[in-house]
C-alpha cells in the first residue's frame, strides 16, 4: 500500500470516529435536555437556591429576547423568588407561576422630579403604579430622579424634595415603598451609564430621603452604580441599610455577569447584606455576555450566601 492509500485509510477511520463522536454527543445532548424538562434543573446539575437568606429576583430588561414567561420558567427552576420591574399586564401571569414582582415600574430614569416641569407625568403614572401595586400585593415601586439639566445641586435637591412629597402620601395610603434609584452618570454607554443624571451620590440620594421623611421613600441600592460612583459599597450598604427598599446587581466595569471576570465581590457584599437582616430583594440586572441561563444560575449560587 502506498502512502496515499495509508493517508486515505487513516482520514476514513478519524472520519468514522469524528462521525461515532458526534452522535454519542447527540444523543447525550438530548437526553440532558430531556432530564432538564421532565425532571427540573437541580436534577441537570443547574445550581437551585437552598439557603435563602438572600431574596433573589431576575430583572427581565437585560436578558432579552428571553422572554417573561421564559425567565419565569428559569426563575422557579434555579429558585427565584421574583420577576421584577415588568409592565403591570404580566403581573397575574408572574402570580400564576407562584412568582413574587418584587418591585413595579413607573416613569422611567429620563423623567424625574428634579425638574417640576415633570412633576405631573411622573406623579400620574405613580398614583397609578402605586394603586396597581396595592391591588396586586406588590410591595414597591421605582421612581428616579431625572437628569440636572444646568441646576444647581441645592435646587435640585428642593426640587426632589417638594416633588416627592407630593406623591409619598400616596405611597403611605396603600403601604407600598416608593424606591429612589441611584444612577451612575461616568459611563457614557446605553443602558451601562447615565450622564447627568440627577442623583448620582449615594450620600446625596440618602440626604433627599432623610428630608421626605417617610419611612414609604427608600433607596434602590444598586451595587454596580454605587461602586463605578463611590466605591466602599459595603460601608455604605451598613451606613445606610435601614434606608435601603431594593439591591440590583451587575458585573463592574462592563455591567456584565457578576463572577470572577469583574471586581466586584458579591459573595462577600450579600453576606454583609444578610447581616443588616434585610427581608426585601436583590435584583440580577446584569447583561450577560454568555447563555443567560448559565449566567443566571451561577449569579444566583454567588448570591445564595
Amino acid at each position: 500500500m502506498n502512502t496515499d492509500d495509508t493517508n486515505n485509510s487513516a482520514a476514513g477511520v478519524n472520519r468514522r470516529r469524528l462521525l461515532q463522536s458526534a452522535a454519542v454527543g447527540a444523543a447525550t445532548y438530548g437526553a440532558l435536555a430531556s432530564l432538564r424538562k421532565s425532571s427540573g434543573a437541580e436534577a441537570a446539575g443547574e445550581y437551585k437556591i437552598k439557603n435563602g437568606r438572600i431574596r433573589q429576583s431576575i430583572v427581565p430588561w437585560c436578558f432579552k429576547p428571553l422572554t417573561v414567561p421564559q425567565l419565569a420558567e428559569i426563575a422557579k427552576a434555579q429558585g427565584y423568588e421574583s420577576i421584577e420591574l415588568v409592565p403591570a399586564e404580566h403581573w397575574s401571569m408572574i402570580k400564576e407561576q407562584g412568582l413574587k414582582i418584587a418591585i413595579g415600574s413607573s416613569h422611567g430614569f429620563a423623567r424625574g422630579f428634579a425638574q417640576p416641569a415633570e412633576y405631573e407625568p411622573c406623579l400620574k403614572i405613580l398614583r397609578d403604579q402605586l394603586d396597581k401595586a396595592a391591588a396586586f400585593g406588590v410591595p414597591s415601586i421605582i421612581t428616579f430622579s431625572g437628569f440636572r439639566r444646568g441646576l444647581t445641586t441645592e435646587d435640585a435637591v428642593k426640587n426632589m424634595v417638594a416633588g416627592l412629597k407630593q406623591i409619598v402620601g400616596h405611597a403611605e395610603q396603600n403601604q407600598v415603598t416608593l424606591c429612589l434609584e441611584m444612577l451612575n452618570s461616568r459611563v457614557a454607554v446605553e443602558m451601562k451609564g447615565h450622564p447627568d443624571y440627577f442623583c448620582d451620590d449615594m450620600d446625596l440620594t440618602i440626604d433627599i430621603i432623610k428630608q421626605v421623611g417617610s419611612p414609604r421613600l427608600k433607596v434602590l441600592f444598586d451595587i454596580y452604580h454605587v461602586q463605578i460612583m463611590q466605591g466602599d459599597v459595603i460601608t455604605r450598604i451598613r451606613q445606610y441599610h435601614e434606608y435601603v427598599g431594593h439591591y440590583h446587581t451587575a458585573g463592574n466595569p462592563g455591567r456584565n455577569e457578576i463572577g470572577d471576570t469583574q471586581e466586584i465581590n458579591y459573595p462577600g457584599i450579600m453576606k454583609v447584606i444578610a447581616e443588616t437582616k434585610y427581608d426585601g430583594f436583590v435584583g440580577q440586572e446584569f447583561i450577560p455576555v454568555r447563555n443567560p441561563r448559565e449566567s443566571l444560575a451561577e449569579a444566583a449560587r454567588l448570591c445564595d450566601v
